[in-house]
């Protein structure tokens, strides 16, 4: 959804979910191009009758400017994970031939641990995930979801 970029934008829309009883998987929020405008994306499970009702209630919110279920959109969905994992002389060459083949990189190597940067679908994060998981995650944090709606150009209209 586009919204107006003011304080407590934010806490409607999410107070909005709470008070209905709707659970946010995930949520995020920044700045578009125009500071006036934020972008935020939220993730829910829900029946296509729960969205469409929730669509409409947050439709009525004064500082919604534009909203779309982007559930079936031909759209690019990305987030990013940072991954804390053991390591150690015994495992580093596969943590870091695991990596390659995801794409990931390593951002940060310490004594016993490298933070891993990986950006991707769901997933993807969640594949990479499950096999170094046996390795040793020790932390893990994602960004949640980012959606846009892909852009045809005039030959594919």
């Amino acid at each position: 959804m586009l919204v107006a970029n003011k304080p407590a934008v934010t806490a409607r829309v999410t107070g909005l979910f709470s008070g209905r009883g709707y659970n946010i998987q995930s949520i995020c929020g920044a700045p578009t191009h125009d500071p006036e405008i934020s972008r935020i994306t939220i993730k829910t499970i829900a029946t296509q009758k729960t969205i469409e009702d929730i669509m409409k209630q947050l439709e009525r919110l004064i500082d919604v400017i534009k909203l779309r279920d982007m559930t079936h959109d031909d759209a690019v969905k990305r987030e990013m994970a940072l991954i804390s994992v053991a390591a150690n002389n015994n495992n580093r060459t596969e943590i870091i031939q695991t990596i390659d083949i995801f794409n990931a990189k390593i951002i940060n190597a310490g004594k016993d641990s490298y933070i891993i940067e990986v950006t991707g679908n769901e997933q993807k994060i969640d594949a990479l995930i499950s096999i170094l998981e046996p390795i040793g995650i020790k932390k893990l944090t994602r960004s949640g979801i980012l959606t846009l709606k892909r852009e045809l150009d005039e030959t594919h209209k």
